[in-house]
């Protein structure tokens, strides 16, 4: 009896903790079951491979070890409660290895143990204890239970999500009053499908030179996230809040708005990020609107440049507004012109319509993060800064982790691991074509393209053609054949082109090809970092 209870406890307490992967994609969706249900879609191979495969091999291991041991042993007893524990060990050291390496899994979103998430985890331990229990009790092998671990979650959310609700209602009330009764606060909303967390750091920088300034942390983008940083930061010092909205639902950015109340706008970029929960990119680019839409008849807004959405939203705006641009492009209010770069950066001439211009300099590399500047920069200056505080500001900026992060040595290695869209991976290809040495890129290719998957990796594959003297494709994601189609029609020589399973494989692959004085492009999310 001692060995059964035990046994049932450790059970569920095993399959809870093995459950971070679940957990961490519940977290990742925002809490949100529909989203959590379409990444659950796309990991039925991990589902059946792992948590059924490790039920299964357990539960027949408890079933056929007794008699595996009858060759050894006369007692029938001695054989039971021998097996049982060799089975509850090795099963719980398995369970403990997998929540071990989920949590330890590199993520763009990394794993927080958040009050949240401990109340969740509770309510999914007394899911599993209840069921392991009732599996005892009918002598159903418990360990067929870390089999139904993602339905056990989601079961957990279903029923610990009105609690939440009620909860960040609350959270969410006060943080809105705090920010309402601060009449002297000046408040910026940043939204767009890509750049806005680099706009974000960009700006604070610049402002930081005139006001003090807080702004939302790196991950901090929704209506809780921005409910914390308010009621737990904000002091009646700072003079600027800068929040980063983000959205994967239509009226997302509308909640944010109205509790954020910004008076500045700044829209970057509008594309296929999150397409399988908006529907559209109508429905993309009217949700990023809503923070245009949002602000007061004396505010202003900035836009981004380089796509027709932008364009269009553009002009439905009939408030006090700018457009940032590139080269000569004259209808841009702040541009960039005689645009270089290097291996210590990049170097360009900052000019307004306002008849001021200045030669800037950063470490930041590439075209896009120039327009992220460029966006950051037209809205200080709409703020007061001078064009020299703007330049000063532009040259203390550091590379963001992950996002085109020069890191200088023997071989010069550009990190833009955490970049998802085309075009700025397509500009990635332009900068280190320009790199000294050698150019070697490491990638698995862009995904999250929609429909355009093939057509933007083939795409992706030309230029790389015409940028690498070798390229090592990591994972086996199904797009790497159009990668490979688009660098041979090239011209691009199988002879350079390496494959490898992870991102052990191609570090092996690196030290093999790689010298002192080449330059390493790792482009977009490789698979460690790869939300599954």
């Amino acid at each position: 009896m001692f060995f059964s209870i035990l046994e049932v406890v450790v059970v569920a307490a095993a399959c809870c903790a093995a459950s971070v992967y679940y957990v961490h994609a519940l977290q990742m969706g925002r809490y949100q079951l529909p989203a959590y249900r379409h990444r659950m879609s796309r990991s039925r191979d991990r589902l059946l491979k792992e948590n059924v495969l490790w039920a299964f091999l357990a539960a027949m291991m408890s079933v056929y070890l007794p008699v595996l041991l009858s060759m050894f042993m006369t007692g029938e007893d001695a054989r039971r409660t021998l097996s049982g524990w060799i089975v509850l060990l090795l099963f719980a050291g398995v369970m403990a290895y997998i929540a071990w390496r989920d949590y330890k899994r590199p993520s763009k979103k990394p794993f927080v143990i958040t009050q949240r998430v401990r109340r969740l985890l509770s309510v999914l331990f007394s899911l599993c204890l209840a069921l392991a229990a009732m599996m005892a009790l009918v002598r159903i092998p418990v360990y067929f239970l870390f089999a139904l671990s993602p339905f056990l979650v989601q079961l957990a959310a279903m029923i610990i999500n009105p609690y939440e609700n009620r909860l960040n209602a609350s959270f969410f009330k006060s943080a809105r009053k705090k920010i309402r009764d601060r009449k002297d606060l000046i408040t910026i909303g940043i939204t767009g499908s890509y750049g806005k967390t680099n706009v974000k750091f960009i700006l604070k920088e610049l402002l930081s030179a005139k006001y003090n300034v807080l702004m939302t942390p790196a991950s901090f983008n929704t209506a809780m996230g921005i409910s914390r940083v308010v009621n737990d930061d904000l002091t009646d010092e700072h003079q600027v809040f800068i929040a980063e909205m983000g959205a994967t639902h239509v009226g997302d950015i509308k909640e944010l708005v109205d509790l954020v109340r910004p008076k500045y706008g700044i829209l970057t970029s509008i594309g296929p990020r999150h397409l399988d929960t908006f529907g559209s990119l109508e429905n993309i680019a009217s949700t990023k609107f809503e923070l245009i839409q949002g602000l007061p008849k004396d505010g202003f807004a900035v836009f981004g440049s380089g796509d027709d959405y932008i364009t269009r939203l553009y002009a439905l705006c009939k408030l006090d507004k700018c457009r940032v641009g590139m080269g000569e492009d004259e209808d841009a209010w702040m541009r960039a012109v005689n645009l270089s770069f290097s291996a210590k950066g990049s170097s360009f001439a900052l000019v307004c319509a306002d008849g001021e211009s200045i030669l800037c300099r950063t470490r930041l590399l590439g075209a896009y993060n120039v327009k992220n500047i460029l966006l950051a920069a037209a809205l200080a200056r709409k703020m007061g800064l001078t064009m020299d505080e703007i330049c000063a500001g532009i040259r203390r900026l550091q590379p963001i982790e992950h996002r085109m992060q020069l890191i200088p040595g023997d071989v010069n290695v550009i990190d833009d691991t955490l970049n998802e869209e085309a075009d700025s991976a397509f500009e990635a290809m332009r900068v280190v074509a320009r790199m000294p040495g050698r150019r070697i890129v490491v990638t698995p290719g862009l995904g999250d393209q929609g429909s355009r998957d093939s057509d933007v990796n083939f795409a992706l594959g030309t230029v790389m053609a015409d940028s690498a003297d070798a390229v090592i494709l990591v994972g086996r994601r199904a797009f790497s054949r159009s990668i490979v189609r688009g660098m041979v029609q090239s011209g691009f020589s199988r002879t350079n082109l390496h494959t490898a399973d992870d991102m052990d494989d191609a570090t092996e692959i690196l030290k093999e090809i790689a010298e002192t004085g080449d330059t390493v492009l790792f482009e977009s999310r490789i698979p460690e970092y790869e939300e599954e």
